[in-house]
């Protein structure tokens, strides 16, 4: 396994992020796909044996038992100050006026909430989901800021917001001598690629470190086109997300396909070996389901495409309606 800084800090991070989605009790969340404790053990078990230290969940994530899941595989099977859990606050978690979004109140009860489904004192990083537009950004900056230095996250990050967004949010930061983010969890991959327009640029200037979700676009460019699996039968977010461009996507999962049999690799080699070599890269974000999605992922670090498969992959795209930062 490859390491590298997270962003402008000095925390190193394995190249590839497990993330945690995929691990839960179905029945407490909208994706009937995810994997039972039984299940999802012997992935996180696989990642850290493979070199992995960096794991992603939130809060949402099946209601907290993803949280809990990981927490307790992670407790058992690695040593807390050798991995880097990242967590996520945003979305609703109770019911009531307060039981979502990111005032002072949510935060402060939610990074609480988190820490005890983990089981540990500390998140590592600890990412606001998305952009609140009902509460003032001084008062999510501050609250996050405070949070750090209660020693109940070392570092803070974003995801899926716009790039002015993201700068208002660094820039208040620093006028008020706040915790800066130093990560951005966007959505980026082959058919997805609107990031690059400002939000890449920025976190290149910045110094901030991408961490990009659906790196595979939800395994639509890590197989056959019109192979389904249960998760893109069931999986009504990824329907949201690629279904609209689906005929123009299709083109560049072709050219993947293409330079893999060439190459005489897997298919999501390729896609995440283009995301590897995009400037400020950190870690893609590898949604596993079983040990073998870990195993052909890690492959990817080896590869380094030619200028010429990279034109190849990216000539045919077209721009996509914005997805995430809504």
């Amino acid at each position: 396994m490859e390491y590298v800084k997270l962003g402008n800090t000095g925390v190193d991070v394995s190249r590839l992020c497990l993330g945690c989605m995929s691990f839960g009790i179905a029945e407490r969340w909208t994706h009937p796909w995810v994997l039972n404790e039984t299940n999802s053990r012997p992935i996180i078990k696989k990642a850290l044996d493979m070199g992995i230290n960096f794991f992603d969940t939130a809060n949402i994530y099946s209601a907290g038992s993803s949280e809990e899941i990981v927490g307790r595989a992670l407790k058992e099977y690695a040593n807390r100050d050798e991995v880097v859990i990242a967590t996520k606050v945003f979305f609703r978690m109770q019911e009531g006026p307060n039981g979502a979004g990111l005032s002072r109140k949510a935060i402060m009860n939610e990074v609480d909430n988190s820490l005890k489904r983990l089981g540990t004192d500390y998140v590592d990083l600890y990412q606001i989901h998305r952009w609140d537009y009902n509460t003032p950004i001084e008062e999510t900056m501050e609250a996050l800021h405070d949070v750090v230095k209660a020693g109940k996250a070392r570092y803070i990050g974003a995801s899926a917001m716009y790039a002015w967004q993201f700068l208002k949010a660094l820039h208040t930061a620093d006028q008020h001598g706040w915790t800066r983010f130093v990560s951005m969890q966007n959505h980026l991959n082959l058919i997805y690629r609107e990031e690059e327009r400002e939000m890449m640029p920025l976190c290149k200037a910045e110094k901030i470190g991408v961490i990009p979700y659906s790196p595979l676009a939800s395994g639509r460019l890590a197989r056959e086109w019109t192979e389904t699996t249960y998760r893109s039968e069931t999986d009504q977010a990824q329907k949201m997300k690629y279904d609209a461009t689906a005929s123009a996507d299709r083109l560049i999962a072709d050219r993947v396909t293409a330079i893999a049999e060439q190459r005489g690799v897997p298919r999501a080699q390729i896609a995440l070996a283009w995301l590897l070599q995009k400037d400020a890269m950190t870690a893609p974000i590898i949604g596993a389901t079983n040990v073998n999605q870990l195993e052909e992922a890690a492959g990817s670090l080896a590869i380094t495409l030619t200028p010429e498969e990279i034109k190849s992959l990216e000539e045919l795209y077209v721009p996509h309606p914005v997805v995430g930062a809504l």
